[in-house]
């Protein structure tokens, strides 16, 4: 990070901003794959048709910025996905989703300030969901999966809002829950990892890199390096 300040080992600062008071904000976003659960939701599932290792290597490349069309890289991969059913994806759901270190505490300190919490997410409503219900998250988007007769269809469906969360839709969507809240974007918080959380840490007052791709910890505010996500509170009091 350039002109970056280690604030802690394994915790960076670039940019210091003003002001340092977690009541201060209102809104906090997070990404979900990687940042609020540990894993990539597209690659587990894709393991139960034998494809993982395929839709890994997009994911990570999309991930990195190196694929720069995210619909188009996420099409590609959902339709990897055909056959799955809804029991594999439960299965992944029970046995592999789990929260990343420091998320409920980060996330409850949140909430005890009086901020709102979003889960923004490029990964899909069916584990955004059950994420929003471990957090107690007061508002979600992510993508849906088309499914018929429990068995995953390879396509996406078309919600209000559009057809895929990238990260256009992820700024927009911060902007719109701001303004649905009444504040400025200065109030808000965004947490996410890879090249397609930019956008939306680009628009909030404070930006923070969780574990993240040297793009996005470049051009974040804070970069969390090492440990959990509830480092944040050493720099929010």
């Amino acid at each position: 990070m350039s002109a970056a300040t280690e604030f802690a080992p394994g915790l960076m600062v670039q940019r210091t901003p003003a002001p340092l008071l977690l009541s201060d904000y209102k809104l906090i976003a997070f990404d979900m794959d990687s940042t609020l659960i540990t894993i990539e939701c597209v690659d587990e599932i894709a393991d139960a048709t034998g494809k993982k290792a395929e839709v890994a290597a997009i994911t990570e490349a999309t991930m990195r910025g190196e694929i720069t069309d995210f619909k188009e890289s996420l099409r590609q991969r959902v339709a990897l996905l055909q056959g799955v059913t809804e029991a594999d994806m439960a299965q992944v759901r029970d046995e592999r989703l789990q929260l990343s270190p420091g998320a409920q505490t980060l996330v409850q300190a949140c909430q005890q300030a009086g901020l709102k919490v979003l889960l923004v997410s490029g990964g899909f409503t069916y584990f955004a969901e059950y994420v929003r219900g471990l957090l107690n998250i007061d508002f979600v988007r992510a993508n849906m999966l088309a499914m018929d007769n429990g068995v995953l269809t390879g396509k996406l469906i078309e919600q209000p809002w559009g057809e895929i969360c990238d990260g256009a839709e992820k700024r927009r969507t911060l902007l719109e829950v701001a303004s649905l809240l009444g504040i400025s974007p200065a109030q808000c918080i965004a947490v996410g990892d890879g090249s397609n959380d930019l956008p939306m840490m680009g628009a909030a007052g404070l930006s923070v890199a969780f574990h993240a791709k040297p793009r996005v910890r470049a051009e974040a505010q804070i970069a969390i390096n090492q440990g959990g996500l509830d480092r944040l509170l050493e720099i929010l009091r």
